[in-house]
């Protein structure tokens, strides 16, 4: 890959283009300004709301970076490709649907934790599966059984576990053949 000096940079690796995060962030700021000296209170609110919004996921958000320092401590880019690769074979699918299960908080913190696992060899089909079974949840299932009953429940989550299965395919299938990075065995130094 081409930096802008017309170098190429070694090892596979991409350069981290951080122009546009600047570039939104003062474009949403300029945004708040205006609104801000056009009726104040209305960015008040907006500011009250955007703080409400970050402390919920605040926890969250510490809980995903966590488990993301905790995964690139302890676990290796191999073992990610041999459970969530494409040699994974079933357990790679049960894994990646008790995780999208099980799994808490909004659904956009856990974006940067599989973007993490896909360089490292995770199955795009794999990422589908979890972020579609995020939609069971488990505190939630006493309370259908309540309203609906046990059949239903059960047909209900049994038709998500094949679903999010075909939606995992339909999404390695849209990829295509694109180059996708291999799995990234850091060297200890």
């Amino acid at each position: 890959m081409k930096q802008e000096d017309g170098t190429e940079k070694g090892n596979g690796e991409k350069e981290n283009n951080s122009r546009f995060s600047i570039i939104f962030l003062g474009i949403v700021a300029g945004i708040y300004c205006i609104v801000a000296i056009m009726d104040a209170s209305v960015a008040t609110r907006a500011l009250e709301t955007f703080f409400g919004i970050l402390r919920q996921i605040i926890p969250v958000m510490v809980l995903v970076f966590v488990l993301m320092f905790l995964v690139n401590l302890f676990i290796k880019p191999k073992a990610i490709a041999k459970h969530l690769g494409s040699e994974s074979g079933m357990a790679g699918w049960v894994i990646a649907i008790i995780a999208g299960i099980i799994a808490t908080g909004p659904v956009y913190v856990w974006y940067s934790m599989l973007a993490d696992f896909r360089e490292k060899g995770m199955r795009t089909a794999l990422a589908g599966v979890f972020l579609y079974m995020r939609s069971v949840k488990l505190p939630f299932i006493p309370v259908i059984i309540y309203y609906f009953g046990g059949l239903y429940t059960a047909v209900l989550t049994a038709y998500l576990i094949v679903f999010s299965v075909l939606v995992g395919l339909v999404c390695e299938a849209a990829e295509g053949d694109e180059e996708r990075p291999a799995p990234i065995d850091k060297p200890s130094q």
